[in-house]
């Protein structure tokens, strides 16, 4: 009950944070153009700064089986999102790309560290990886109606900013290097910037939105009890069959997964000439309805784990 009342806790601020991103833009304080500037500190330095920070944990064999287990899981998890996402969506592109693709970067990591602490990030890195790979191979084929190999740039994939980062963190946890603490500090200050920039973002999003039209559009709940409710209450029962001494990657994971629509699928949908403010009502109602579904389903966790 403590750990979802802290999220709760989180969540509420990060919506503040996002009223501040929302009121700079209405203000006219941050343009089109700064808003895209934040948009490349958020993926080109602050997130991957996070996942390394992750990786910067003793290499102990409870890790080491955890971060196997992780992987595994993860895949399972993307899985089971792609197929439920493409049951309930099958000639709504957008709505099943954003039922699959949740927000664990900008949005889940912010919570893993509040409530578990900054080593748990640890064991959401492959989803994060496995995640941004579907968007790049599934989600571009969704929308574009091309096959998966078609849309496939693995030079692309390979230079992009969470892959290395998720290379590098990797390479860390296995070699064990001394890093100065200077090097450790800047990396810690640079990964603070992840989540007021990620709300920021979210605010300028809202900001730019028909809110009554958002209101009206029907499917834009659909979609929010899919991403929401349905896929987390999936993952909730597979993630109850692994031991209980996993409990901190199953928790990471279960929050990586309970996230709100990630904000991809409105660059996607923009890239690929789609309804672009259909793609971003998906990012707002999502995060919206998140304030009450990701510390109710953590509190329910809690009571069966």
């Amino acid at each position: 009950m403590e750990t979802a009342w802290i999220l709760a806790r989180q969540i509420l601020q990060m919506f503040l944070l996002a009223g501040l991103g929302f009121a700079l833009f209405r203000a006219g304080k941050i343009s089109q153009e700064g808003s895209k500037a934040l948009g490349n500190i958020l993926i080109y330095l602050a997130l991957p700064s996070v996942i390394i920070n992750g990786f910067l944990v003793e290499r102990t064999a409870e890790h080491v089986t955890g971060i196997l287990y992780s992987a595994l899981a993860a895949a399972a998890l993307l899985l089971i999102s792609i197929l439920i996402s493409r049951f309930f969506f099958r000639r709504d592109a957008i709505a099943a790309f954003s039922g699959v693709f949740s927000n664990p970067g900008f949005f889940g990591v912010p919570l893993i560290i509040a409530s578990m602490g900054q080593g748990s990030v640890f064991y959401v890195a492959c989803f994060i990886a496995f995640l941004n790979i579907g968007q790049w191979t599934y989600g571009v084929s969704i929308l574009t109606g091309q096959s998966i190999a078609q849309g496939f740039q693995p030079k692309k994939l390979i230079r992009a900013p969470f892959i290395i980062a998720i290379l590098t963190g990797l390479a860390l946890f296995l070699i064990q290097p001394p890093l100065p603490a200077v090097v450790t500090g800047a990396l810690s200050a640079v990964a603070a910037l992840n989540t007021p920039l990620a709300m920021f973002t979210v605010g300028i999003y809202l900001a730019q939105a028909d809110i009554p039209g958002l209101v009206r559009r029907r499917s834009l709940y659909a979609v929010s009890a899919v991403r929401l409710l349905i896929i987390p209450a999936l993952a909730l029962a597979l993630l109850s069959l692994l031991p209980g001494s996993l409990h901190d990657m199953k928790l990471a994971l279960l929050l990586a997964i309970a996230c709100p629509v990630g904000s991809n699928v409105a660059v996607y949908a923009q890239l690929h000439g789609k309804d672009f403010p259909y793609a971003v009502g998906t990012v707002i109602v999502s995060t919206l309805f998140s304030l009450v579904t990701i510390p109710l389903l953590v509190w329910l966790a809690g009571l069966i784990w």
